[in-house]
């Protein structure tokens, strides 16, 4: 289909081509029958040579407005075209042969122009419609000879080239169209044969060029994705060394007060807490990003899972974080419908989901606002989802919220602590579970994660 398509282009193109050729044809012989006129008034009858001229210049007119419409065609260009060209051809051998008959028969030198048709002909058409041409202009040819030979038709001599009476010998008559003939087919064997193999090369051509095109967009792709990894690598870096390098220079200075006698006894057991609780942000961030590298490594896959009831998960998750949502005055509850059955999981890595899911939840939520820890149970899955009254997510930026190190605008101007691995790491549980995960989002007016995981057997 990619050939024919290529070779259509092709066909419309060198039509074009032989509009044009036309044109010029028209103009040389309109000047040849000049010349004749002047050069041997009465003797040929120029009348019914100008008129087929005419005619040429006519039904080229008709085709140059047609081709204007195949141009613009959408359905069945391939055969319309195909025939177009070979409605063309066939009447320039009309003509050629009439043209001839009035100027001299076979014994026109000018019959080898019948060679020169059949070659376009091989150059436009297909193989076998060639080879049908050249038996087209054969039968003219013979026709022609045959018929001023038996008489049924007048033979106009040419003054000076022929009216040696050749076409009356019949001899000679069957061996000039023996020879048109086998140089007719001769013709079109070399031409088709000529043109099928640059027809085949070009094919190979635009295959290669076709390849080569796809391959440099994959080259482009893995170049894109190669600059994004180090992109987003050298993020990484700095995202580390940032959250890392104040709780250090906040413990340093802490241990430095501490040792070096600046502070007073009974501010040191403080101070010790406060560097204590920057250990823990540093443990709980590389915590993450530990979790995270096996998580890309499809490790979990290969952890033990048990039948894990996820209401029991939640209901300790919510008592651990309910200290934190009531001194934000926020109001964390609870909605978990009657006999959810058990899942498939880690329990120490769902623990983990709803912990992410709920500390963003109170962390980006007003004083004042509500949460809602939902579990309850369908047709093949458990769904759990937590939803808030918070500052919500803008459209701009939910399609990367779940991607590594991935922050939304206002989250980062609500708060300056996050790595952007939490909802990452949510999403790679959940799916290494076989589940899934989604987001339901208004900017300013809260969000809720919504999770599904397959009911137990």
């Amino acid at each position: 289909m990619e050939e024919q398509l290529s070779f259509h282009t092709e066909l419309i193109e060198r039509i074009d081509w032989l509009l044009r050729l036309r044109w010029l044809a028209v103009a040389g012989t309109l000047a040849a029958i000049l010349a004749a006129y002047v050069l041997f008034p009465g003797v040929l009858p120029i009348g019914p040579m100008v008129a087929i001229v005419a005619a040429i210049a006519f039904y080229n007119l008709l085709f140059l407005l047609y081709a204007r419409v195949l141009h613009e065609a959408r359905v069945d260009r391939w055969q319309r075209t195909l025939s177009f060209a070979s409605v063309q051809i066939v009447l320039d051998l009309l003509a050629l042969a009439a043209l001839l008959h009035f100027s001299g028969g076979v014994e026109n030198p000018c019959a080898m122009f019948f060679v020169l048709h059949v070659i376009i002909a091989s150059i436009l058409l297909p193989r076998g419609m060639s080879f049908a041409v050249a038996g087209f202009a054969s039968s003219l040819f013979a026709a022609l000879a045959l018929l001023e030979y038996s008489g049924l038709i007048p033979h106009y001599p040419l003054p000076g080239l022929t009216g040696l009476g050749l076409q009356q010998q019949l001899p000679y008559l069957l061996v000039n169209i023996l020879a048109v003939v086998v140089a007719l087919f001769a013709a079109v064997y070399m031409a088709s044969s000529i043109s099928g193999q640059l027809r085949a090369r070009e094919s190979e051509v635009v295959k290669s060029s076709k390849a080569a095109a796809a391959r440099s967009r994959e080259l482009e792709a893995v170049t894109s994705r190669l600059r994004r990894i180090d992109e987003e690598r050298t993020r990484f870096m700095m995202l580390v060394s940032h959250e890392q390098r104040a709780p250090l220079n906040t413990i340093y200075s802490v241990l430095d007060l501490a040792t070096g006698g600046y502070a007073p006894p009974e501010k040191s057991q403080e101070m010790l807490l406060r560097a204590k609780q920057r250990v823990t942000e540093m443990l709980n961030l590389i915590n993450e990003l530990l979790m995270l590298a096996k998580a890309r490594e499809e490790e979990f896959k290969e952890e033990e899972t048990e039948l894990t009831q996820l209401a029991d998960i939640l209901q300790d998750v919510v008592r651990l974080m309910r200290v934190e949502a009531e001194s934000k005055d926020l109001f964390l509850g609870v909605d978990i419908a009657p006999d959810v059955p058990p899942v498939w999981v880690n329990p120490d890595r769902i623990k983990l989901v709803w912990t992410n899911l709920l500390s963003n939840a109170i962390k980006y939520t007003e004083p004042g606002g509500i949460i809602v820890a939902s579990l309850s149970a369908n047709e093949g899955f458990v769904r759990g989802s937590v939803r808030d009254t918070g500052i919500g997510i803008a459209p701009e930026d939910q399609p990367n919220i779940f991607s590594d190190f991935f922050r939304a605008r206002n989250a980062r101007q609500m708060s300056a602590i996050g790595t952007g691995i939490g909802l990452s790491l949510v999403k790679r549980i959940i799916e290494n579970a076989g589940g899934r995960i989604w987001l339901r989002s208004e900017l300013g007016k809260g969000s809720e994660f919504v999770f599904e995981l397959p009911r137990g057997a």
